[in-house]
């Protein structure tokens, strides 16, 4: 009777995400991951920041600048006076037009279930009134507001999960420098600065990702990485509820994290075991706003629309990036192409949100074809919709008989051929344009037990209870 009730007691404790982790990659690695996160399937990312100000070749403009980058010099000697340096151009960063609550409802309208702000960049300026970056901070100089907060609280109420960007290094940081010329023997920097910023904004702001960055020059033993998860695992207010990326040092980016970035704009095209997210730019060549972005720079709706299928498809979250301005707005073309994304996932999110990785994600011989699958349906979600169109993923030995095929956002009737190598689809001449889902029904259901992905999931509301 004990040794069964001991049994129950760690099952439940595991469940219950009770379970003490201890501070190695073994132990980290073992945790199941809150389902939130999956069943989300898409958020926004927000890089903004004292670089918004310049607001030119992005978020790394006075790493550029002070190495001697061509353009970020001639940009400078044309536009500002001579001894102008980088901390000048945070009394411009002003943030008077920024509402949260507008931007928290655009991104809701957005199909959007989470977003990531960055909290601190590695110029190490803060968005939140950090009281180890005197005088470098949203409150100190600038807005004089506490943006982090702010977004914490309107993105809540919109039912958004909220989470936060945090770079661990910082350019040109002298207590960082300095450990870094002592070959990161010391950890001055980690233990002043880096880590009392981590433990800060989670137990002030609650977030549920920590999206972890400027890990690469140093080991997460010179982090301290494992030491603060286990703290945040194990005892912090959001250890139910949240996640973490894989950059927390050398050698962790795809090996490590409740979710792997592996690197930016990643999208191998192939399913992936271990859950992963495509953090990727409206602007093909930056994370912040730039004033010299072109039309021809943002992504298309096809081209955005694509990459989110085709990400999903393979097991995977998009984390779509905007720049916002120094004054707290956004581009409309950057509203323009979220708001049309909400569109198409207004008609298509049941393909989308909640779904699984299917038997097939591109279709074999039609690589305008991706699959997804949820409730004992298939979803073939069809890129270049044709009056006609033929695919070889679907077919009776893949998924057997059919009861039915359903164009989601339409009552027109799907006629279809079904056979041992491929079945032949008949779009209805009267459908809607753009991207289209069809929902296929199999007599018999489908199994997605053998589909080799993770499972390490625990339901985040059940935890809490």
């Amino acid at each position: 009777m004990l040794l069964r009730a001991a049994l129950l007691l760690s099952i439940a404790s595991v469940v219950l995400g009770l379970e003490r982790y201890v501070p190695t990659w073994e132990s980290l690695d073992k945790r199941p991951a809150p389902t939130w996160y999956d069943e989300a399937k898409v958020g926004i990312f927000l890089h903004w920041g004292v670089f918004s100000v310049p607001s030119f070749s992005g978020e790394w403009f006075w790493q550029h600048w002070s190495s001697g980058n061509a353009d970020a010099v001639d940009f400078m000697k044309r536009n500002y006076r001579p001894g102008f340096t980088y901390a000048d151009f945070a009394k411009d960063f002003t943030a008077e037009f920024y509402n949260a609550s507008r931007w928290a409802k655009l991104f809701n309208d957005a199909g959007a279930k989470y977003v990531v702000l960055t909290s601190k960049h590695h110029d190490g300026y803060t968005l939140w009134p950090s009281p180890t970056s005197f005088n470098w901070n949203s409150m100190d100089v600038g807005p004089k507001r506490d943006l982090v907060g702010e977004l914490a609280t309107a993105a809540r109420a919109e039912g958004l999960h909220f989470g936060l960007y945090h770079s661990l290094y910082e350019w040109f940081n002298p207590l960082y420098l300095q450990d870094k010329r002592n070959l990161f023997e010391t950890q001055t920097y980690v233990e002043r600065k880096a880590m009392p910023e981590l433990y800060q904004i989670v137990n002030d702001y609650e977030p549920e990702i920590i999206w972890s960055d400027g890990d690469w020059e140093a080991t997460d033993e010179y982090w301290n990485a494992t030491n603060f998860l286990a703290w945040l695992y194990n005892d912090s207010p959001v250890r139910n509820s949240v996640l973490v990326n894989d950059r927390w040092g050398l050698g962790t980016p795809c090996a490590h994290g409740d979710f792997y970035n592996c690197k930016d704009r990643y999208n191998p095209g192939t399913l992936q075991t271990h859950k992963w997210e495509n953090a990727m730019t409206l602007d093909r060549d930056s994370w912040g706003y730039r004033r010299t972005m072109s039309l021809e720079d943002v992504l298309d709706t096809q081209e955005l629309l694509t990459t989110l299928v085709e990400t999903v498809s393979c097991n995977g979250n998009l984390l779509v990036n905007v720049g916002p301005r120094k004054d707290g707005t956004i581009e409309p073309i950057f509203e323009e192409r979220l708001l049309e994304m909400g569109e198409w996932l207004k008609v298509n999110g049941e393909a989308i949100y909640e779904s699984r990785p299917w038997l097939h994600q591109n279709d074999t011989t039609n690589p305008d074809v991706w699959y997804t699958a949820k409730n004992q349906a298939v979803y073939a979600i069809i890129l270049k919709p044709t009056d006609v169109v033929d695919v070889s993923g679907l077919n009776s030995r893949s998924i057997g008989a059919v009861v039915s095929m359903k164009l989601l956002g339409s009552d027109a009737v799907i006629n279809f051929t079904i056979d041992e190598s491929r079945t032949q689809i008949s779009l209805p001449k009267n459908r809607p344009t753009g991207i289209l889902t069809v929902k296929v029904t199999p007599a018999h259901g489908i199994d997605l037990d053998d589909i080799q992905i993770s499972h390490k999931y625990v339901n985040h509301r059940m935890a809490q209870e």
